[in-house]
């Protein structure tokens, strides 16, 4: 067979396969706040299976486990210091300000 009537073939590069974010020990729960927090963004919120690289059943757990950290406390529903430190500065400088009657 000629190179030129070849059917299309897959280049056989080799490629790094990545390690899953959970391994066989991790215990999913929500006391295990140091695997809890790499599932979290920077606002807060639960990443995607896709962005986690996760399968469904972990997902489901992970997912769980979030959401009680945040029912007892042990995680903030929003994670928005940026916001709160605008608003406390806000509130500062018009607190200052008086009246001219």
């Amino acid at each position: 067979m000629d190179k030129s009537k070849r059917p299309f073939l897959k280049s056989k590069r080799s490629f790094r396969r990545r390690l899953p974010p959970i391994q066989s020990g991790d215990r999913i729960d929500y006391r295990n706040m140091s695997l809890i927090s790499r599932f979290i963004s920077e606002q807060g919120k639960i990443l995607s299976r896709r962005v986690n690289r996760l399968t469904l059943k972990q997902q489901r757990l992970i997912t769980i486990a979030i959401k009680q950290a945040r029912i007892l406390s042990s995680l903030p529903f929003l994670n928005n210091e940026k916001q709160f430190e605008r608003t406390e500065s806000i509130t500062r400088t018009t607190g200052l300000r008086t009246r001219n009657k």
